[in-house]
């Protein structure tokens, strides 16, 4: 089992308030799996990320990742497990501007002082991987957001993580580029990658073997990507008509 979440709970304090973001959060996800987790905003779907990839620590419960228990570690232990086991793709492609395709892919490796041959032969080969063989020496303003979002996932691949968990990876890009960045995360899980995907898009979710929808900090149901993601539009359409 690479992932154990048992009763994960994460209080915030607003003012005087405690809000419940996530409250008694309990899932397995095993080696090589592809889940999407999915949810409207302020479902908790965002705090339950931020726990998973180690950038929070929960109020409650206790976390397991590659058997470690990493639930309450201190930071700089936390900032080693994100280091060694989990490849980060964000919205947003958090690429360095000054920086060609090639130098941002080598970055992850340069924190972990691998020698300057080593890291750009690994992320050639990350880039390879994504299909931007041809794009290396382009800096993120001279390639397209699907490019960007490419380098990014190459980023996350080249530190050969156990986990590449996501977040929207398609919310920045138009729906024909969306649809080819899930076309890439389909071949990165048959070869064998486990993917965590945060999203609240239905036609994400339903592309994913599995899915869990997330609503007010609690798991409401976990299945096939397709029934997940179906039941979620015809919950919203019952709210949007009143039935």
């Amino acid at each position: 089992m690479l992932i154990k979440l048992e009763d994960i709970r994460r209080y915030y304090k607003v003012g005087t308030e405690e809000v419940h973001a996530l409250n008694g959060v309990s899932f397995a996800v095993s080696k090589g799996e592809w889940v999407a987790i999915i949810g409207q905003s302020g479902s908790g779907k965002s705090t339950l990320m931020n726990v998973l990839g180690c950038l929070d620590t929960p109020t409650a419960g206790r976390y397991w990742l590659n058997g470690k228990d990493v639930s309450h570690m201190t930071d700089n232990e936390l900032a080693d497990i994100r280091n060694q086991e989990i490849g980060f793709i964000f919205q947003t492609f958090q690429l360095l501007p000054r920086e060609t395709a090639l130098g941002n892919v080598e970055l992850p490796l340069i924190y972990r002082g691998l020698g300057s041959k080593e890291r750009r032969d690994r992320a050639r080969k990350a880039l390879d991987q994504v299909g931007l063989g041809n794009r290396m020496t382009h800096r993120p303003n001279e390639l397209s957001g699907g490019q960007r979002q490419r380098v990014a996932i190459a980023r996350a691949l080249v530190t050969e993580p156990s986990l590449l968990l996501a977040d929207e990876p398609t919310g920045n890009l138009d729906s024909a580029t969306g649809l080819e960045i899930i076309g890439l995360f389909e071949q990165l899980h048959l070869a064998g990658h486990t993917l965590c995907l945060v999203t609240h898009e239905p036609t994400l979710a339903a592309r994913c073997p599995r899915a869990i929808r997330i609503s007010d900090g609690v798991i409401v149901k976990d299945g096939p990507g397709p029934e997940v993601a179906l039941d979620g539009r015809a919950e919203r359409a019952r709210v949007a008509t009143g039935t």
